[in-house]
């Protein structure tokens, strides 16, 4: 279970150690990183801010969460159509299932994905520095929402 608070102090921390300034801005958008329950993209964290600080840029925003992802504390999910997104819960290598309809990402706990790793370590001699594990499907809500006529087309 992520700490949002220790979280949201752990990117300051690291913010702080590298002298970065401390701004209003920057403390909202780091807020948002580690309070997300999902995996915000930059324009979501704008929309979000846009009211409490309009003199910001998307700009802005997007320059802020690529510093805090060098620091190592927002792990970035790159899709080939729309916005990456971010997740500043997990910064570190982890599993996704992501809906190929509406977009939702969902982070599985999967214990076997140490064993995974181990074994492409051995079966390649391999020094694995970091993964990259994405499932692409269609989430239950978009299943239901697909019309019966639509599903038999599909199986015909």
């Amino acid at each position: 279970m992520v700490d949002f608070g220790q979280r949201f102090q752990t990117i300051i921390e690291k913010l702080k150690a590298s002298d970065h300034k401390i701004t209003p801005q920057r403390l909202a958008i780091a807020k948002i990183l580690a309070e997300s329950k999902g995996h915000p993209s930059v324009e979501t964290i704008y929309e979000q801010l846009k009211n409490d600080y309009p003199t910001m840029s998307l700009a802005t925003v997007y320059r802020n969460v690529m510093l805090i992802k060098s620091l190592g504390e927002v792990l970035e999910l790159g899709f080939p159509v729309g916005s990456n997104r971010y997740d500043g819960n997990k910064p570190y290598p982890h599993p996704h299932v992501i809906c190929i309809r509406c977009r939702k990402i969902i982070d599985p706990d999967l214990t076997t994905l140490q064993d995974m790793t181990k074994e492409v370590v051995h079966k390649t001699n391999f020094t694995v520095l970091t993964h990259q594990l994405t499932f692409f499907g269609i989430c239950g809500a978009c299943k239901k929402e697909e019309r019966p006529t639509e599903t038999k087309m599909k199986s015909a």
